[in-house]
């Protein structure tokens, strides 16, 4: 068993920082287009063959210390019955969004094996597959990012609806965000039971809010899911766009905190403690640039990850237009790394 990445999260010895990259999986690997051709995007989530298949790709092609599961954030809220649909070139729509907490009343409690069993059919796939040569993470949105879309009815640029609700009725909200982390927490729990080794949260559009306002309106439901997460695994918070969260964050009972690449690793460190383990933070951009800038900047991130636990990743998503050398020239660097 390669267990260097559930070492790193558990801040333990490591002879090196595990790497891998978020969205590893997608557009920038001509064997993931080819498997789209195949279908709609959708489908491919609800196909497990299709969906472990490019999980396991970057583990091949790009050599990372661990696989993600190849899924989308809003399946959830799919199967609770908002109705997820994707539009070419705009992204993801829902054809009942929810503005009221007598909306809310339209979505149904789901049960993971019974509404998302193709999930957890591809993580045991995967599991099956990977066969200990690297760990697996599984993956849920926080219950605020998930809201995000479930109330605009797809993305947006200013959030006006869900924020409104937020000031008008945030005690209503609230209550509907509870709901989603109750299914939120039994998701991720299935994915655990099927053979995921560690989870991570993604809060995409946490830093919307101010530090106040998502510990009020954001916290709540968040602590709710991790609380009744079943199996006991490394947990890792990403939030993009937050370091002005990082002093709430200090207290967020996860193991990692995975940092975007806005503020250097060391600062972030000095704000949030030795205890938690940091996860990032290159640039996804950095990647788009020559083979000295990509060593050089992946150096420098690793030497202001050095004070403490760390573990190497982008900041956010690799961009579509990633020369796969690139990525694999990032993993490379760090590998070729010593902790001493």
């Amino acid at each position: 068993m390669n267990d260097l990445f559930l070492r790193a999260c558990r801040n333990e010895a490591v002879e090196r920082p595990p790497v891998w990259i978020m969205r590893q999986a997608g557009r920038y690997l001509a064997e993931y287009r080819a498997i789209r051709e195949r279908g709609d995007f959708l489908t491919l989530c609800r196909t497990p063959e299709l969906a472990a298949e490019v999980t396991l790709q970057p583990i091949r092609l790009i050599g990372v210390d661990a696989a993600i599961l190849f899924a989308d954030i809003l399946l959830p809220l799919d199967a609770m019955g908002a109705g997820l649909y994707f539009v070419k070139g705009e992204g993801p729509r829902f054809e009942r969004p929810v503005r009221s907490e007598q909306e809310a009343k339209s979505l149904a409690e789901i049960d993971p094996e019974r509404d998302l069993g193709y999930v957890m059919e591809t993580v045991r796939r995967v599991s099956k597959e990977l066969a200990g040569s690297v760990p697996l993470i599984g993956f849920a949105g926080t219950p605020w990012t998930l809201a995000t879309y479930l109330v605009e009815g797809g993305p947006s640029k200013n959030y006006a609806n869900l924020l409104a609700w937020s000031y008008s009725d945030p005690d209503g909200l609230r209550r509907v965000l509870s709901f989603v982390a109750k299914g939120s927490a039994r998701y991720l729990s299935a994915q655990v039971a099927a053979g995921a080794q560690a989870l991570q949260l993604f809060d995409s559009w946490g830093g919307i809010l101010s530090a106040e306002r998502w510990r009020e309106i954001a916290l709540p439901s968040l602590l709710q899911v991790i609380e009744n997460i079943e199996g006991d695994v490394p947990l890792i918070f990403y939030v993009n766009g937050g370091s002005h969260l990082l002093p709430v964050l200090r207290d967020l009972p996860v193991q990692v905190l995975s940092v975007d690449w806005r503020i250097p690793l060391d600062q972030a460190r000095a704000i949030v403690g030795p205890d938690k383990v940091l996860q990032g933070n290159l640039d996804p951009g950095a990647l788009l640039g020559s083979k000295e800038e990509i060593v050089s900047r992946t150096k420098a991130m690793l030497a202001a990850g050095a004070g403490g636990g760390h573990i190497a990743n982008l900041g956010h998503g690799i961009l579509p237009m990633t020369n796969p050398d690139s990525a694999r020239l990032f993993v490379d660097t760090v590998k070729n790394s010593a902790t001493g």
